[in-house]
């Protein structure tokens, strides 16, 4: 199955929100990664038809999705940033709801739940109401929502939005087991999410797509450019006027730094090897750009 976004945009009110977006998606977990605001929300309610572009198309399989209606809708699962459950539902009587505005058949509900629960880790809980959910147990219950109606593309927009480390840890392994037969676009802002799991990385900026590739050619680009050094704390808001610094430590000897540069910043800094998270501060703290607007 092959998913393409093709010279996606979407304008409001003159600004672009999303700006000529291209890319072609294969099964597996696909993370779009970009800061708040850079229209990564947009993008993925462009991909499950809520909006409507002002020019591009999105096709499957070479089928315009506007085209295929009910039949791309049957494809999809979705699980949007904002998830609300009744409260006095139980996860069981939840779901069986879900499946009812799916319009999914009645003599199948009761099999698809049962597989969903029991997929997301969450059949024990069958009978509990929503309200007594955690909230890493309430973003579970969205995915198995997502997938009641056996759906070969998933669409998540920030999924461990709020989560503890725990339950964070829980939901990937969970999504990288779905992905095995699946498209799975996984939209976040947290690097950690993504950086095990992800097939390809997709890093968005205002809008426009400035790089798509596996994760360690992506930290390639910026071997040579990661230094670590020990400083004087009066030296560090210089040192941050200067150079995009990530993180801090407060050491007995001073403040130990990450710093992001071209050439060595510091005499005594030290190269050491690139992580995705220096690859966001690259692209998205210290001004690199790439000239992707047409």
């Amino acid at each position: 199955m092959k998913l393409i976004i093709d010279n996606l945009s979407k304008e409001f009110k003159g600004n672009f929100a999303v700006h000529n977006f291209q890319a072609e998606l294969t099964e597996g977990v696909y993370g779009l990664l970009g800061p708040n605001g850079s229209g990564k929300t947009t993008l993925l309610r462009l991909l499950v038809g809520v909006l409507k572009p002002s020019r591009g198309r999105v096709l499957v399989d070479g089928q315009d999705i506007e085209v295929m209606g009910d039949k791309y809708r049957d494809m999809l699962g979705y699980l949007p940033q904002d998830f609300g459950v009744y409260r006095n539902f139980s996860a069981k009587r939840f779901l069986a709801y879900i499946a009812a505005l799916k319009d999914i058949k009645k003599e199948l509900v009761e099999q698809r739940v049962e597989e969903t629960l029991k997929l997301v880790n969450l059949w024990e809980e069958r009978d509990k109401k929503l309200g007594k959910f955690s909230g890493g147990m309430k973003r579970r219950l969205g995915i198995a929502q997502a997938l009641l109606n056996d759906s070969s593309i998933l669409i998540l927009d920030e999924p461990t939005a709020g989560l503890d480390p725990k339950e964070r840890a829980r939901l990937r392994n969970i999504i990288s087991e779905l992905s095995r037969d699946r498209i799975v676009l996984f939209s976040t802002h947290i690097v950690s999410d993504i950086e095990y799991i992800a097939k390809e990385v997709m890093l968005i900026k205002q809008g426009g797509l400035i790089r798509k590739d596996d994760p360690q050619n992506i930290m390639q680009e910026i071997e040579g450019k990661v230094w670590t050094a020990t400083v004087p704390e009066r030296s560090l808001a210089e040192l941050q006027r200067q150079f995009c610094v990530g993180n801090i430590m407060q050491r007995p000897d001073g403040v130990e730094v990450r710093v992001i540069a071209a050439e060595k910043p510091l005499l005594n800094a030290q190269s050491v090897a690139p992580r995705l998270e220096d690859i966001y501060l690259y692209y998205f703290e210290s001004g690199t750009e790439e000239q992707w607007i047409s």
